[in-house]
């Protein structure tokens, strides 16, 4: 296992006692290294967009959407982008490029935005009204909840687009086809009989379209009443578990079938996930918590939605902030955008755990380790096929995706101490070594890895590491590191292990000194290998 280097003296045992760096039921196939908070090392990038919310094609760091909030994977890894401000069906190839689908940017309202519309035809003259959740069929048709048009749409695998249900006007109506009505339905899952399950979310409902186009609810009615504002009473979701006929949902926004055919559900409004076994008929709560102590059930009084918060830990225990986006891994597991916690949660095993995103609800747009990276309201996640985690990170107008880390090539299993900067080895004069409980190795090589300018007063003993307005100072024989930035006062950094020299170089104590220069440390026992990450990813 890998383990955190923290500061305290138990910790220092654990640079030389962690375990393997393997784990089981990872998000990811193969061995998977886990970091000192017993969660998985994780590298988060963004694979597509800028950024801005604009409308652009091309390579895809350079192109734009606006809120892309659905992601589906088709059979040749061609991933599917709900565009939803953009009112598009958008593509980042295998390649990395981003193009269009389906839908066609027609006009724009008084502020300039893309307007949606309801027009089935040909790809390129559809229109859709803000997209959401999709599916892929087994013969490669693309189902889309079409939240903005109420309705369920198909693209077919010649790229012509039909309506399958919903008369583009809300309202709540079984029936077949257009005659059925749906409230801004925001996913689709489709099962290996051609079943459409629709979350239909401000219905509070599960519907089900057979292949013949019917369409059926298959919950309960919610009658609760809430007043949204001061005089208007407005009906809301509520909460029950047991028969599926007479179950309660709170605005569902995403599903995803298990390997059994079962449903999960992201039900948001109550902060749960919730399993329907279609095959009993029932309705079970595998994790969230979201129980109210002072009041009956489990919402305040007049409340819209249940009290979201943030916890990892036994499912039943857990806590969410409108969980939307599901997916399943092949691990069994279930992987969770928790919207506003901005964070990727993981479901396995009957716990929860936060795969990527900060664990204090900030919002950002960073890429990099899995606790340095930040999302901003992530809504959809999709499994690419070689496991890659996909994330429409929504506000941040990006897809972003998270692979495991690996370690980099030469990270043999031998005797020999080595040092990793990000994903890759750096090389050294003379080679680390272990001096008591400590990992050191020569300061210049690691200095200049990290990017200081190192100077070494042989008078004084004293190395001096220098970049951007920041002085680190090591003193040979001395256990302390001092640290001065510009306009800052001095901090002087205890260390149990005083650099000294040997072969003509000055060795340090590797943990200390990068984390003083803010990376992130593990140690990975099988191969003997200290791990420095960047929290923030470095691009070139």
């Amino acid at each position: 296992m890998i383990r955190n280097l923290t500061w305290s003296a138990a910790a220092c045992l654990l640079l030389l006692f962690a375990g393997t760096g393997a784990a089981s039921a990872a998000p990811f196939p193969g061995p998977v290294m886990r970091n000192g908070d017993g969660g998985w090392m994780v590298r988060v990038q963004t694979a597509a967009g800028e950024g801005s919310f604009l409308h652009r094609e091309g390579a895809g760091l350079a192109a734009s959407f606006r809120q892309p909030a659905g992601l589906a994977v088709e059979q040749d890894g061609t991933v599917l982008v709900a565009d939803s401000r953009n009112h598009l069906i958008r593509t980042l190839e295998p390649d990395g490029r981003v193009s269009t689908r389906a839908g066609v940017l027609y006009d724009k309202d008084d502020i300039g935005l893309p307007l949606g519309g309801l027009l089935d035809g040909a790809a390129d003259r559809s229109l859709f009204h803000d997209p959401q959740g999709m599916a892929v069929g087994s013969d490669g048709s693309v189902y889309v909840a079409d939240a903005g048009n109420h309705a369920i749409r198909r693209i077919d695998p010649s790229g012509n687009v039909s309506t399958v249900a919903g008369s583009g006007v809300l309202g709540f109506r079984d029936g077949a086809g257009r005659e059925a009505s749906f409230y801004a339905p925001s996913d689709v899952a489709v099962a290996s009989d051609g079943t459409l399950y629709v979350a239909d979310t401000l219905n509070h409902a599960i519907r089900a379209i057979a292949p013949d186009g019917r369409v059926a609810t298959l919950n309960a009615k919610s009658s609760r009443v809430v007043e949204a504002t001061p005089g208007q009473a407005v009906f809301a979701g509520d909460y029950r578990d047991g028969e599926l006929a007479g179950a309660l949902f709170n605005e569902p926004t995403s599903l995803v079938l298990d390997d059994k055919g079962n449903l999960y559900v992201s039900d948001s409004g109550n902060q749960l996930i919730r399993y329907i076994d279609l095959r009993q008929r029932t309705v079970t709560t595998v994790a969230g918590s979201a129980v109210c102590h002072s009041c009956k059930g489990i919402y305040e009084d007049n409340a819209l939605y249940a009290a979201g918060d943030y916890a990892d830990g036994p499912a039943l225990e857990a806590k969410f902030r409108f969980p939307r986006g599901l997916a399943w891994t092949a691990e069994g597991g279930l992987l969770i955008a928790d919207s506003e916690n901005h964070a990727i949660r993981y479901l396995i095993g009957g716990e929860v755990t936060t795969l990527a995103g900060s664990r204090d609800r900030e919002s950002g747009e960073t890429d990099g380790t899995e606790t340095g990276a930040r999302f901003a309201r992530p809504i959809d996640i999709a499994v690419k096929q070689d496991g890659t985690v996909l994330v429409a990170d929504c506000f941040n107008n990006k897809i972003r995706e998270l692979a495991p880390y690996r370690l980099p090539a030469g990270s043999a299993a031998d005797d020999r101490i080595k040092v990793a900067l990000d994903e890759r080895l750096i090389e050294f004069a003379a080679e680390p070594e272990i001096v008591g409980t400590r990992a050191v190795a020569p300061v210049r090589a690691l200095g200049e890895a990290l990017g200081y300018g190192v100077d070494y007063d042989a008078a004084d003993g004293v190395a001096s590491l220098s970049r951007d307005g920041e002085t680190v100072k090591l003193q040979v024989g001395q256990n302390s590191i001092r640290r001065l930035v510009r306009g800052q006062p001095e901090a002087v950094i205890e260390t149990d292990t005083a650099p000294f020299i040997q072969q003509d170089l000055v060795f340090v104590p590797i943990r200390f000194f990068a984390e003083a220069a803010g990376l992130d440390v593990q140690w990975d026992e099988a191969t003997r290998t200290a791990i420095l990450r960047h929290p923030a990813a470095i691009r070139p």
